[in-house]
């Protein structure tokens, strides 16, 4: 594609340093490893690099053009072997946004042609986008989804590294997708995926908010709940329409600086546009869920999923339903039929005396929301197994200890992703938190034993909630990825148990 076409679709104000920009790029790359002749390469900066630096690598590994925000030098000895003579280099205000347009216009601005649901919020945003799909799908919709589980639009599927995948990756799965029929799109929006800029250029149909509170401060992410809230509250600046949960102390701060924003709120508050009541825990044909109604039409919903925060869920998605066109009877019917989401509340069949559940809790309000959920139906004991991630924020492994020392009667303390740091130190610091509260725990560093150990000492009557993996297949220890899926990992044990009886 000519360069002179991307900068004319991508709509930003550019300064040409060197070259011309009547040249053809046949990508773009933003990882300096990744560099091939003929490509654009963007240097941008990052909360902990700054790929500036890699500018002269790109040249030489054939970059024919260079995407700044701040001066780069390519070494005289370079342009004397002929490398980097005719590169081209546009500079801008911010490489990472421009870098961000280059990419839709590279790929065709496939977001244009689609229909943008994008969530925001630091619960829920996963399930509400499964039943958003379930209720699109089920209505004929073609629609994809991205996010934690990766990017999936019917029997294909992209893989990905974040839950917003960076701009480049984004706009080429939306092009994708659109290029095999897709109509929808779905995506879970992240704060840090707002903070840098992943889906700049991209604007949503429907915005969603869902809660807010203190995730993902500290480390290398936000740096104070402020900043997290700020960022959350970027998406909105780019909604034609947007629901916000009304029940939220924060819902009215995503909109400070989006004024052309159309909303519409939800929740149990009877000031909420869409009003729901009523929500109680039921049990039919052995199948835990909530039913809840709305009183201005006297309607009912029900959602095989436990859990009264499920209700803020399906009542997104009726909300999106009915902002669609699609009827009571059908949105009704899928919702009651929807099966469990993989690693949210998930039951594992283990015994008829104890219940266990997968669930990917990962921080303080999942972890509260999930063991109040399981009270709800009366457990003899609740059996929390968990960890937490490694080089993340050590708050959040505070209050998770905080709260399962609170819930929980018996917390095991295991590894979870550990990543690049001790097992042994990420638990002292949920200990740390768990003190607070009191709460009774042992240690079983090796997650597949803490599991076993869980299993066997169950009581009849007792709740065993495995928090934190979910969906994930793998454990992330030092760099390397490990496949380690609960479900096989219970059966093994079972396994196990059985040939130990013969």
């Amino acid at each position: 594609m000519l360069l002179r076409k991307i900068l004319e679709d991508s709509k930003i104000s550019y300064d040409i340093v060197m070259g011309s920009i009547d040249i053809d790029i046949v990508d773009l790359e933003y990882d300096s490893r990744n560099v091939k002749p003929g490509v654009l390469f963007a240097c941008m900066k990052g909360k902990t690099s700054d790929s500036h630096q890699y500018a002269a690598q790109a040249a030489e590994k054939g970059a024919v053009a260079l995407l700044v925000q701040e001066p780069v030098m390519l070494p005289p000895g370079m342009l004397n072997k002929g490398i980097g003579e005719h590169i081209t280099i546009i500079n801008v205000a911010d490489s990472r946004k421009a870098f961000a347009r280059f990419a839709a216009a590279f790929f065709g601005n496939p977001a244009d042609k689609l229909k943008m649901i994008g969530i925001t919020g630091t619960k829920g945003k996963s399930t509400t986008s499964y039943m958003i799909e379930a209720v699109l799908k089920n209505a004929g919709k073609r629609i994809g989804v991205i996010g934690t589980i990766g990017a999936v639009f019917e029997d294909k599927k992209w893989e990905t590294k974040l839950t917003t995948p960076e701009s480049y990756d984004l706009h080429r799965i939306l092009a994708g997708m659109y290029a095999e029929g897709c109509e929808y799109v779905v995506m879970e929006v992240s704060s840090v995926g707002l903070m840098m800029d992943r889906v700049e250029g991209v604007e949503f149909d429907y915005g969603i908010y869902t809660n807010l509170s203190p995730d993902h401060i500290g480390g290398v992410e936000h740096e104070s709940f402020d900043e997290y809230m700020y960022c959350k509250s970027l998406m909105f600046k780019q909604c034609k329409k947007a629901f916000l949960n009304i029940d939220d102390e924060h819902w009215k701060d995503m909109l400070v600086d989006a004024p052309d924003c159309e909303y519409k709120t939800f929740g149990t508050d009877a000031a909420a546009d869409f009003c729901f009541k009523d929500i109680d825990c039921v049990k039919a044909n052995g199948v835990l869920g909530i039913e809840f109604t709305t009183p201005a039409d006297g309607r009912k919903y029900r959602v095989n999923f436990m859990g009264r925060f499920n209700a803020y869920n399906a009542a997104i998605a009726v909300c999106i339903g009915y902002a669609e066109g699609i009827s009571y009877e059908s949105i009704y019917k899928t919702l009651s039929n929807m099966p469990v989401v993989r690693g949210r509340v998930e039951e594992v069949k283990v015994s008829d005396k104890f219940n266990l559940i997968i669930d990917y809790a990962h921080n303080a309000l999942s972890t509260e929301s999930l063991l109040n959920t399981i009270k709800e139906y009366n457990p003899e004991r609740i059996i929390c197994v968990f960890g937490a991630g490694g080089n993340r924020s050590k708050l959040r492994r505070y209050d998770m200890g905080e709260i399962a020392g609170k819930y929980a009667d018996l917390s095991i303390l295991t590894a979870d992703n550990p990543r690049n740091e001790e097992v042994s130190v990420i638990i002292d610091d949920i200990i740390f938190g768990m003190n607070k509260s009191n709460g009774k725990y042992i240690i079983i560093e090796d997650r597949k034993e803490a599991i076993r150990y869980s299993i066997e000492n169950a009581k009849p009557g007792d709740i065993i909630a495995l928090i934190g993996k979910g969906h994930e297949d793998y454990q992330e220890i030092k760099g390397v990825k490990y496949h380690f899926d609960e479900r096989e990992v219970i059966a093994d044990i079972l396994k196990e148990a059985e040939y130990n009886k013969q």
